[in-house]
């Protein structure tokens, strides 16, 4: 089964958020948003995951689903969460993170070469 990229935002504008839209557009990679404003379920499942309401959030879940697909690694102890590769799950990254994870995962066919 082929997993699917879903997305963890805010109502709010997020540079973030903007960079990896642009990124998942670019190259034509399909995505699902989950806005988690409104949500204590969802704002407190993103809590749990990275220690913030940190977004974005960009998972690999199974269709459908807004868990990951897979066991994510646990939150690093010795640095902040941004841009770490958990598996399955990558939080606020910048370009070169988020198309490394993309290409890890298949979805793009070269890694970040700018």
């Amino acid at each position: 089964m082929k997993q699917e990229i879903v997305m963890y935002v805010r109502n709010f504008y997020c540079p973030n958020v903007a960079l990896a839209r642009d990124i998942l557009q670019r190259y034509q990679i399909s995505y699902r948003e989950i806005n988690i404003d409104g949500s204590l379920e969802l704002a407190g499942r993103l809590k749990e995951w990275t220690g913030f309401l940190s977004v974005p959030t960009i998972i690999l879940a199974d269709p459908g689903q807004d868990v990951p697909h897979t066991d994510v690694a646990p939150i690093p102890t010795d640095k902040p969460v941004r841009g770490v590769d958990r598996g399955p799950m990558i939080t606020e990254p910048n370009n070169k993170q988020l198309e490394d994870w993309l290409y890890k995962h298949g979805l793009l066919n070269k890694p970040y070469q700018r």
